[in-house]
């Protein structure tokens, strides 16, 4: 095996699994001052050039191999000798020479040790990522199988398959699934488009297949969750990765959620043998179930107003409240998973507001001025507005076409690969990370100056909406003033309500005259409570701290943040953070800071420089980036 050639050689260091896409250099080797005694082979492995030289310019053949088959460039690509894989390459040496045990090239041999230096250096000079060892492995399956995504990602990037397959019909997901107990190279692999369906031609095992022989809960959560992988594919024996999970159901390496969905579809099979098939066909439509999600908020707030104005017992009206609420939750057990949940704050926003313009058109608009009822419509106006800008529109998405991933992946490798750190790449978007973006893990997305995902307006709050959502606050804020000023009005204009008599007296009113008007005061109430504490929270932290909600959340995980003692490197006081969020002018009185932060990113961050610098166009990706 290539492992004994190796250990033999007394140079190759064992390395422990590297990060995401962070390519790990062997440890640093005592200098030798002396390499006068050193045969080529020894020369070559310590990355004594200078001795190379020597000796390939006194006759030594670059090609010939050593009594274990293995040329001088196997050595090089294995220890990383980039100048000697040069130099080495120059003087004539064959790229793809096959050596070692497994009769491996040079590129396998750089491979497996997660030298992306060494393997752009040797593919830029032609050598071939699709040859195949005496194992059938390509150079990406052992990328994979050793967990080097940065590898993985060039090899992809300069044109090779991601669902190669090896000798016995293994892709390089699969091997990351049986391998790699990290999110990455699997997640990295799904976005580069490999199919996680296809089947080996050895066992008849997908990739999910794989992850579950392997108990591998990453790689399960990955290909389960993201809904990439099917759960009905039997294998040679039979097996779905369904009926796998189901006989391992309460193991620990099973996730809640991974269990949920293992559950969901075990019922749907049982009613489905039980010959319910009307209702899980119900359960099972998209469409319906989408609109279910929607209309449910409305009917519900609607039915739990006429149950408090019920004229009976306050002890039954709770009571019809609480079996309205365990109907709610069935449900929503059968028909919704946690994708359509995410969209429950947004519904129950949109009934509360068409309750609200319904309770004052019917019910206020009769007992107050027109003109009050104008004025309430065209401030909604601007509500809706704003409502709607933060709800669909652009948060700042940093969204690459799948050419543009791959020069962005192969510029970053070729230059040495240190742009491949977290902080400065996403590999589930494969993007360079602009200053102040995160990934979202609700929308799957990166946002430029991402604040934090709104499930009340269903969207990410980012660099291109902030401003919409402050506006949609302050004009939510408005709009249930309105309403409890209408329905204040209404109870003193139409039921005689005396406030000076205190709020029992006031509620015993409301009881018994027209309770509807006093349950939509009460979510205007409520909505006008926790929007406030929003907005003062938003406007504290844009105004005083110059800062967004994931920065002040996760301050202490950004260098920049640690760096100032966990204060915003982007603070430059209250009166100038308040003009640049809004980009105030105030007819030329005042300029405000403007960046774009869809392209804005770091170089080297002075510690002791408040003001921010932008990376020199090598960097850049203004130009190969679209945003939508």
């Amino acid at each position: 095996m290539y492992q004994t050639t190796c250990a033999a050689a007394g140079v190759c260091a064992e390395q422990d699994r590297p990060d995401p896409l962070i390519s790990q250099e062997p440890a640093s080797l005592p200098i030798e001052h002396d390499y006068s005694g050193f045969d080529i082979v020894k020369a070559t492995q310590y990355g004594a050039i200078a001795r190379v030289r020597e000796l390939v310019e006194a006759g030594w053949d670059v090609n010939q191999p050593d009594s274990e088959t293995v040329t001088l460039l196997h050595w090089a690509a294995i220890n990383n000798r980039r100048d000697i894989i040069g130099y080495l390459l120059e003087s004539g040496a064959i790229v793809d020479a096959v050596g070692g045990e497994l009769n491996a090239t040079p590129l396998h041999w750089a491979t497996r040790q997660g030298h992306l230096s060494a393997c752009v250096q040797l593919m830029q000079a032609g050598a071939d990522p699709s040859l195949r060892d005496t194992e059938g492995c390509s150079c990406i399956h052992l990328a994979a199988q050793f967990g080097h995504t940065a590898l993985v990602a060039y090899f992809i990037a300069r044109g090779v398959n991601a669902d190669l397959r090896d000798r016995g019909g293994m892709t390089a997901l699969m091997w990351a699934a049986w391998k790699v107990q990290a999110l990455d190279p699997v997640r990295l692999l799904l976005t580069l488009g490999a199919n996680p369906n296809l089947m080996d031609s050895t066992h008849g095992n997908t990739a999910l297949h794989w992850a579950i022989l392997a108990r591998n809960t990453i790689a399960i959560n990955t290909l389960v969750l993201k809904e990439k992988s099917s759960m009905d594919i039997p294998n040679m024996r039979g097996d779905t990765p369904l009926k796998m999970l189901q006989a391992h159901i309460g193991s620990v390496w099973i996730s809640d959620k991974v269990l949920d969905k293992v559950k969901e579809l075990t019922q749907q099979q049982s009613n489905l043998k039980r010959g319910r098939r009307c209702l899980v066909r119900l359960s099972m439509d998209k469409r319906l179930r989408w609109w279910t999600m929607v209309s449910l908020p409305f009917i519900f707030f609607y039915i739990t107003g006429m149950i408090i104005s019920v004229d009976t017992y306050f002890i039954i009206k709770l009571f019809l409240c609480g079996c309205l609420y365990a109907i709610a939750s069935t449900v929503g057990r059968i028909m919704f998973d946690d994708h359509l949940l995410t969209l429950l704050p947004l519904s129950i926003y949109l009934a509360t507001k068409l309750w609200f313009y319904i309770t004052w058109l019917v019910y206020i608009s009769p007992i107050v001025p027109a003109l009050t009822t104008f004025i309430f419509l065209v401030s909604s106006g601007g509500l809706w507005y704003f409502f709607l800008k933060s709800w669909r529109g652009d948060p700042g998405i940093i969204q690459p076409t799948m050419e543009q991933r791959f020069r962005t992946i192969i510029e970053l490798s070729e230059r040495g690969g240190s742009g491949f750190e977290p902080s400065a790449f996403c590999s589930a978007c494969l993007v360079r990370r602009p200053v102040r973006s995160k990934h979202c893990s609700v929308c799957d997305r990166c946002v430029a100056r991402l604040d934090h995902h709104c499930p009340w307006v269903g969207n990410c709050i980012g660099a291109k909406n902030h401003i919409h959502f402050i506006g949609f606050l302050f004009m939510l804020i408005i709009m249930c003033s309105w309403m409890l000023y209408g329905g204040f009005m209404y109870y003193t204009a139409t039921c005689g309500i005396n406030y000076e008599d205190g709020l029992w007296a006031a509620l015993q009113v409301v009881n018994s005259c027209t309770p509807w008007i006093g349950w939509v005061m009460l979510n205007a109430c409520l909505h006008f409570i926790w929007v406030t504490i929003l907005l003062i929270c938003q406007k504290y932290q844009i105004v005083c701290l110059g800062m967004t909600t994931n920065e002040r959340m996760n301050r202490d995980r950004y260098r920049h943040f640690i760096a100032k003692g966990g204060k915003s490197p982007f603070d430059r006081g209250p009166w100038k953070n308040l003009i640049d969020f809004f980009e105030c002018k105030l007819f030329g009185l005042v300029k405000p800071q403007y960046k774009n932060w869809l392209t804005f990113f770091w170089s080297d961050f002075d510690n002791d420089n408040k003001d921010s610098v932008e990376v020199e166009p090598l960097l850049r990706a203004t130009d190969n980036y679209q945003y939508v």
